[in-house]
């Protein structure tokens, strides 16, 4: 659960960050409305919580994972997107358009890089198996 909040919160942060970076919208289609948007991050983080998850099942996960989360995050992202705005828009062309400035813009990068570094986390905190922190009065009561 860490770990997929993590992920929308760096992607939120790494979109804000290369839009102001770059001084332009992640998406510059006018009339589109921010429902695309919102649907395609919503599919990016159940496409995230669902690979991690398969990948945390094992008894002793691979970081190796991490980029293959990375990448079924970004994809996700990618093909909603562009079948939201093909839906909304009603243009095949469009919504081509929009996925092809996603991946040439940098946006699906930044979804990528995000979506990694929070399952990298995610898998550490799995390999370690960390726990809640406790006093060291309420670890005697376990021995």
């Amino acid at each position: 659960m860490l770990a997929t909040i993590s992920f929308f919160a760096l992607a939120v942060f790494g979109l804000g960050a290369l839009s102001v970076a770059t001084d332009s919208d992640i998406i510059t289609v006018p009339g589109l409305g921010q429902v695309p948007g919102a649907v395609a991050m919503l599919a990016a983080v159940v496409a995230f919580a669902l690979s991690l998850w398969g990948s945390l099942r094992r008894s002793h996960p691979s970081f190796l994972a991490a980029p293959a989360v990375g990448l079924a995050a970004a994809l996700a992202h990618l093909v909603v997107m562009w079948i939201a705005v093909a839906a909304a828009s009603g243009d095949l062309i469009v919504a081509t358009v929009v996925a092809g400035d996603l991946v040439r813009g940098g946006a699906s990068l930044v979804l990528l890089i995000a979506a990694a570094i929070a399952a990298w986390g995610g898998i550490a905190l799995r390999r370690t198996r960390a726990q809640h922190p406790q006093w060291p009065w309420e670890r005697d009561e376990q021995e």
